[in-house]
């Protein structure tokens, strides 16, 4: 099959709800929401849409177990494919325990009075991961929300327990996951830093500008792939500035990587970026961001009328 990114294939982690409603984040399923749909488009990313290439997790789904149940699904979908590109994309909580350094991410069934044993530790995560074969492995973590929009910041901090701290991933464990050959890690935010969410509440602040990456905000005219490079270079310079601007605040992006500087996706289904650069396309990619907004909302819309909780009872950012 031609016109496709056929060798890619995807695991999408929206938390949503959390068993504990204090914890929810209704917001990392819009984040999510919004990346398949990019991902998906023909003409944009054009990854194959079918459950052998892409997997999606959010809320009741999003158990310690059914995430490392989904981090298997991917090594068994690119060990038969020698030319894989595996994403992994994860839009929730991550907790640091200040007694004993350990890094935890936040599933859907975490017991707030026993996090140690119920929470995902990143030792856990990252062995699942290493675990993966594929040629290329791409990591996105977009955690530790907790500050909510720009517009909240005089509502209370998140309640949690006193030992724990919200904290992006750290780097020792950073290190961890970039071990072997064709890896790269991205994060939203740096040690203490919190990730914003937008100010119109549509997605967070990060998955926003890496959308527009995807679109090729980061590429030059006749670049046909997005690649590794093109994400680093957008996402560096458009985080931290519109940090500033939106939230009057610090967000600083990570990125380690042990690798070649990959392609993750087509650009603009292989058309690639004009000899006008993105200023030239920019209203067009304006254009499909608001789509993959409204697609959001309305798939959203679609799954609390189906039965499907997303957060009703959370506390809205």
């Amino acid at each position: 099959m031609t016109g496709f990114f056929t060798h890619g294939y995807a695991l999408l982690i929206g938390v949503g709800t959390c068993a504990y409603a204090g914890w929810s984040l209704p917001v990392t399923v819009k984040d999510m929401q919004a990346i398949r749909s990019i991902l998906i488009e023909p003409n944009l990313c054009a990854y194959l849409d079918d459950v052998d290439h892409i997997h999606l997790l959010h809320d009741t789904d999003t158990t310690k177990q059914a995430i490392l149940d989904g981090l298997a699904w991917l090594k068994k979908q690119t060990d038969t494919d020698g030319e894989a590109t595996a994403v992994v994309y994860y839009s929730g909580h991550g907790w640091i325990d200040k007694t004993t350094g350990k890094y935890f991410l936040i599933p859907h069934d975490v017991k707030p009075f026993d996090i140690p044993s119920s929470a995902l530790p990143g030792e856990a995560f990252t062995t699942a991961l290493r675990q993966i074969r594929a040629k290329r492995l791409l990591v996105f973590v977009d955690s530790c929300h907790a500050a909510g929009m720009a517009t909240a910041k005089d509502k209370p901090m998140l309640d949690m327990p006193d030992q724990f701290a919200q904290v992006a991933l750290p780097k020792g464990l950073v290190e961890e996951l970039k071990q072997g050959t064709g890896r790269a890690v991205l994060s939203s935010s740096s040690g203490e830093q919190k990730s914003w969410v937008r100010p119109d509440g549509a997605m967070s602040l990060y998955t926003y500008h890496l959308i527009e990456a995807l679109q090729g905000a980061g590429n030059r005219p006749g670049d046909t792939t997005v690649r590794v490079s093109n994400l680093m270079n957008h996402l560096g310079k458009a985080v931290p500035e519109n940090a500033r601007k939106l939230c009057q605040a610090e967000q600083t992006p990570f990125f380690e990587a042990a690798t070649e500087d990959f392609p993750v996706a087509l650009l603009r289904g292989g058309k690639g970026i004009p000899k006008g650069g993105w200023d030239e396309i920019k209203d067009e990619a304006d254009a499909e961001q608001a789509k993959v907004i409204q697609r959001g909302k309305y798939n959203i819309y679609v799954e609390r009328a189906s039965g499907i909780s997303i957060g009703d009872n959370a506390r809205v950012y």
